[in-house]
């Protein structure tokens, strides 16, 4: 090992984590060299989010031929990890009750969080009319920022009364209840999780900043278990991380920090690199000047920052920085589209070298620019697209069966959703072809619809064979419909399978045979999708992330009934879980990490934070809406999370500063994504905005400072259809 900690300076893409790479084959080269066909080198990596901590393991493990093992996580999933390895500490030095924590999702947390908040909560949106789910978010963000930040709930309403200046009745304009309660429902809540063994992110980052990493016993336990730490993008860190690394490097562990200065994409999400940068002192620095790799950065990041912020009218950019320029929204996406089609045609690019890159995209635009792509053969990945898993038709179809099966429930469905579920089920894939038929006969024709049950005959059994009420609905018998004759016999056969289903789980539910809405669930999917196995990927994501949310809503509920003594009927949690996936709180992301096959020559379609988070880069970068002003104002950060930095000044935080800060960013974002860019960057620029005001952001003159694109060959080429 050596014995010099190294912290690594660079700016996007100039080699950072190749140096740490080279780092780490030096700490773990004798065991390379050697005969042992693996050794345990001790070693704990850490990366910022989880995608790069993929990345960095597999370049990790081939630099090393899987020789030497060591640990990879990210901060806050080391703190988790902790915190379930030394409950039994935290048990004896807390005074905790003896049982195993259960993790809590953010769906859980906001929703328990309401119910015990109910008091405070309706007086304060009686008062100020303020949305219930932003108002709980917002509080619980506090405390994460908080205790990621080192501090405690206690110095919460000091640090609001600091910062943010409150109304005549005590209350801040923002946060329409006193600190004071603030900092009082926040005790109850971190009480009530406590006693019941719940754990969310911000009681983890409590629980291990502030009482295991100071316990002596755990200082030893860590490093002794550790020789070395190698952290990547330290820039994304939150504080608490800062205090783990100087209580490893105190004691002797070897370091290795990569840091951007320009970086800090999850500043205002709980991060601090001001704090992170301290540790620089500590450590040999190293400077990587040079980009190994081409990018626009090199020579245009200072005169477009400079340009940006200190506008010259007649300034001119190279041929590399070109403008898309439209009047209307619809006229930018088609006329982007029809470049990056014929782009793609001509040779000049591939699409996977593509990136489509905006402030905020709108699921219209999204869907727009997508279908422009897809329909001429160019498929396109959307970063973490994380849809309401309800937007999904098989979820709503399988919320649906559950609302017929148990009692209770029946203001939760209608005729509209009886007639999706009635399509989704009847699938095509699950059919059955008898046994006994006969090989010579000819094929089974089916009908040119992937369902047995079309929308059509879906919505006429819906009218005459649904039967709502509001304790059990039911579906009747076809032959309910007078001219049932008209469904025909596949659509008919199909409606008494699922009939008999449901009736058949009603009665088992009556026998106490159905364990839970889980099994209900994992039945449906086998007996109506035969498991999933034949579904595509982002239907079969919904499922499973649907599984997943299920088992740990009802291992949660188990536990609150356990230590609540309370004997509330199924149907009652059920009624919660459905209301709870329909009001979109529960996502799924429908694409794959690492997309195989035809779709990873595609072309990527994210927002600024989703591209700069993932550490991609391109050959053609096309800024999107590039008139917005949500290049300057948008909100990427928490409710205060500014005054929860390390360096802030303690004085009242004012609209000159949030623009400060808003130019910072900006800088920052220009500087990353011209560091991400090798050959060009497209400015699409929208006279008007979707809302028919003319756009005057901060980039226009990025945009009349560009060369404008010629289209005159894609006039001769058919065009798609209109968007307006």
């Amino acid at each position: 090992m050596l014995s010099q900690s190294i912290w690594i300076i660079g700016a996007t893409r100039s080699g950072k984590t190749t140096r740490l790479v080279r780092q780490f084959c030096d700490w773990v080269r004798p065991a390379i060299e050697s005969k042992s066909t693996q050794t345990d080198a001790r070693v704990l990596v850490l990366s910022a989010i989880g995608d790069n901590r993929l990345d960095l393991v597999d370049r990790l493990t081939a630099a090393t031929q899987g020789k030497c093992p060591f640990r990879a996580t990210t901060p806050l999933g080391f703190f988790e990890d902790e915190v379930m390895l030394f409950w039994s500490l935290l048990i004896q030095n807390l005074g905790l009750k003896a049982q195993f924590p259960v993790r809590l999702r953010p769906e859980n947390e906001q929703e328990l969080a309401t119910r015990l908040w109910r008091v405070e909560l309706d007086d304060a949106i009686g008062r100020s009319g303020i949305s219930e789910a932003r108002l709980v978010r917002r509080i619980l963000d506090l405390m994460q920022l908080a205790t990621l930040s080192g501090m405690t709930i206690e110095d919460i309403p000091t640090l609001l009364e600091q910062g943010l200046p409150r109304q005549t009745d005590g209350e801040g304009s923002e946060l329409p209840l006193p600190y004071e309660t603030v900092c009082e429902m926040l005790q109850r809540w971190r009480t009530w999780c406590l006693q019941r063994g719940l754990l969310t992110y911000s009681l983890i980052a409590e629980l291990y900043g502030r009482y295991l990493l100071t316990d002596p016993t755990y200082q030893q336990h860590l490093t002794q278990r550790y020789r070395a730490v190698l952290a990547d993008d330290v820039d994304e860190y939150p504080a608490i991380v800062r205090h783990l690394f100087e209580v490893l490097l105190d004691r002797g562990v070897v370091g290795a920090f990569s840091f951007n200065p320009d970086g800090a994409v999850r500043q205002g999400l709980g991060a601090d690199p001001g704090y992170l940068q301290g540790l620089a002192l500590r450590c040999q620095q190293e400077i990587l000047s040079d980009r190994p790799a081409p990018c626009l950065a090199n020579d245009l990041s200072e005169s477009i920052v400079e340009l940006v912020t200190d506008p010259i009218f007649f300034a001119t950019l190279p041929e590399s920085v070109q403008a898309i320029q439209t009047t209307t929204q619809a006229q930018l996406l088609r006329q982007t589209g029809d470049v990056i089609i014929k782009a793609i045609q001509s040779g000049q690019v591939e699409p996977r070298e593509i990136a489509l890159i905006g402030p905020g995209i709108d699921p219209i635009s999204r869907y727009a620019l997508a279908a422009i792509l897809t329909r001429r053969g160019i498929p396109v990945e959307t970063l973490n697209d994380q849809r309401p898993l309800a937007s999904s038709p098989i979820i709503r179809a399988l919320l649906t069966l559950l609302t017929l099966v148990y009692p209770g429930l029946g203001r939760l469905v209608d005729r509209d959703t009886i007639a999706e579920m009635l399509v989704v089920l009847s699938q095509k894939s699950r059919i059955q072809i008898p046994s006994d038929r006969d090989p010579n006969e000819p094929p089974l024709t089916l009908h040119a619809s992937p369902f047995l049950i079309d929308p059509v005959r879906a919505g006429l059994i819906a009218d005459h064979c649904f039967e709502p009420h509001p304790d059990r609905p039911c579906l009747l018998p076809a032959a309910t419909f007078p001219r049932w004759d008209r469904l025909g016999y596949q659509t008919t056969k199909a409606y008494e399978e699922i009939v008999q289903w449901v009736d058949g789980q009603r009665s088992q539910l009556s026998q106490r045979l159905i364990a839970s809405p889980v099994v209900l669930l994992d039945r449906a999917i086998q007996r109506f999708f035969l498991g999933g196995s034949h579904l595509p990927f982002d239907q079969l994501a919904a499922l499973r992330e649907l599984i997943e949310t299920a088992q740990h809503y009802w291992e949660v509920d188990a536990r609150l009934k356990q230590i609540d003594k309370t004997d509330a009927p199924p149907s009652m949690t059920v009624n919660r879980f459905v209301q709870l996936l329909r009001q979109g709180t529960v996502t799924a992301n429908p694409f794959p990490v690492r997309p195989i096959g035809p779709s990873s020559n595609a072309v990527t379609l994210a927002t600024v934070f989703q591209y700069r988070s993932s550490r991609r880069s391109h050959r053609w970068q096309f800024w999107l809406d590039a008139g917005s002003t949500r290049w300057l104002s948008g909100v990427d950060s928490l409710f205060a999370a500014p005054l929860f930095l390390q360096d802030w000044s303690g004085k009242t935080w004012t609209a000159d500063d949030t623009q400060t800060s808003n130019e910072q960013r900006l800088r920052r974002i220009l500087l990353d994504l011209l560091g991400r860019a090798e050959e060009r960057v497209f400015l699409c620029y929208g006279d008007l905005a979707t809302n028919g005001q003319e756009q005057t952001g901060i980039l226009t003159t990025l945009v009349n400072a560009a060369i404008p694109i010629g289209l005159p060959s894609l006039e001769e080429t058919p065009t798609e259809p209109s968007l307006t």
